[in-house]
């Protein structure tokens, strides 16, 4: 590889150049493997010796061979996994009305990498197709975001959205707006409906004033047991399955 390869690969951990380019990295097996199975277009392959023989690459995607010191330097993990991939960044259709007919996540100023890509993973599992976002948030397509959903990037769509304005008129259309705070209807006992926007907030300063708003319905995730000192709050990521976990028992 030379040098002007490895760099614009290197580059590609930021998210001004991630957005120049159209392009973003996923590494390791699982990653790739569900890179390769998507409707992702997938420009290049790049792998240490015989590591892509198992993959099933696709008749328009480069495979390229490199040396194990090449992945070492285009790498964005602490120990490379032998494998990686340049992704093309899918552009989503936005729909007329977020939350109408089904669950919709809504991430206000998520910023830690690990937190988001966990999130979008949660998204997968419990069946949210959507997810908008603040401007703020994390971006999805960086690499340590893109490791922590383990391919679940491939099948939840990811909005960029002033999301204050969005939810505005999620509320002007009747569509439930519900958001998770210290205060508020216990989310075990609160009403809650198998469709509309859940907001999840920043990981120090909760759900932000222009938004908190636009919250029609307030729940709160209850520690146990009631009356005794416990953490002062939930992880975003831990508090987001909590929700979704509950909004989805309803439906049984």
């Amino acid at each position: 590889m030379t040098k002007a390869e490895i760099a614009f690969i290197r580059s590609l951990s930021s998210r001004r150049e991630r957005a120049a380019s159209g392009l973003f990295v996923a590494e390791g097996e699982k990653s790739v493997r569900e890179m390769l199975a998507s409707s992702f277009p997938v420009r290049r392959v790049l792998a240490v010796g015989d590591g892509a023989e198992w993959l099933p690459l696709r008749a328009d995607t480069e495979l390229v061979r490199v040396s194990p010191k090449e992945m070492e330097r285009i790498s964005m993990l602490k120990t490379p996994a032998g494998v990686l991939a340049l992704v093309e960044i899918p552009h989503y259709a936005q729909p007329e009305r977020f939350g109408d007919g089904a669950l919709v996540l809504a991430l206000d100023d998520v910023q830690d990498p690990g937190n988001m890509g966990t999130i979008v993973r949660l998204a997968d599992w419990f069946g949210i197709r959507d997810i908008v976002c603040s401007e703020a948030t994390a971006d999805c397509f960086n690499p340590k975001v893109v490791q922590a959903t383990m391919g679940a990037i491939t099948r939840v769509r990811v909005h960029y959205l002033p999301l204050s304005g969005l939810l505005e008129k999620a509320l002007s259309d009747g569509i439930p707006v519900y958001g998770t705070f210290l205060d508020g209807d216990d989310i075990y006992g609160a009403e809650l409906s198998a469709d509309g926007i859940l907001v999840m907030g920043n990981e120090g300063k909760g759900i932000g004033p222009d938004v908190e708003k636009c919250v029609s319905r307030r729940l709160y995730i209850p520690s146990y047991p009631g009356g005794t000192a416990t953490s002062e709050s939930l992880n975003v990521a831990v508090a987001t399955a909590v929700a979704c976990a509950e909004f989805r028992r309803r439906l049984r």
